[in-house]
């Protein structure tokens, strides 16, 4: 059997990069908070109370992957940097959740008792490690964006069939028919 080749620098960012944006929705899903209340039976936060705005960043992150599977050199450098800024603001979110769990349930314990606020309300209050885990994937897009900055110049050039341009003359016949004829033919009449 032979050496297997190591995967390529575009291969290992593109999987990375939709493997944590999967992981941080994933994270979003799950239980963040167990709370306690001085009335009532105990109350499990997801994450999509305690911290809103995860899902976008895990959906951007995502779609900046399907991105930069076809982005040219300039465009893969631009992508990183964003892929990098956007783990960031992942990193944010869930260090503000975890920095202040009675804000980040407070939704939560308003819904389950119907008073605003937390204050007085829970007893208890602890963290499960999806949150831990979600602030894990944002530094690891971070990682990740900066190593696309770093490894793009060396990726694979985009093939000729996402170029936009022309090599045969354009016919100057302006006539619906004419159109309607390269139409026919498979050519843009534009």
């Amino acid at each position: 059997m032979g050496e297997r080749k190591p995967a390529s620098p575009k291969l290992r960012a593109i999987a990375s990069g939709a493997l944590l944006g999967v992981l941080v929705l994933i994270a979003w899903t799950q239980p963040w908070f167990s709370v306690e209340l001085a009335e009532g039976d105990p109350l499990q936060v997801g994450g999509d109370v305690a911290s809103p705005a995860l899902s976008a960043l895990a959906l951007c992150a995502l779609a900046l992957v399907g991105a930069l599977a076809i982005a040219g050199r300039f465009f893969r450098v631009v992508l990183g940097a964003l892929q990098a800024v956007l783990g960031a603001v992942i990193v944010l979110v869930s260090v503000l959740a975890i920095a202040a769990p009675e804000t980040a349930v407070a939704p939560a314990v308003t819904e389950a008792t119907g008073l605003a606020g937390a204050e007085g309300l829970i007893t208890a209050l602890g963290a499960t490690a999806w949150p831990f885990l979600a602030t894990a994937a944002g530094v690891l897009l971070v990682v990740t964006g900066v190593g696309v900055v770093v490894t793009s110049s060396r990726w694979p050039t985009t093939g000729r069939r996402y170029e936009a341009t022309r090599m045969e003359p354009v016919e100057t016949d302006a006539s619906p028919a004419a159109a309607w004829d390269a139409l026919s033919d498979g050519r843009d009449p534009t």
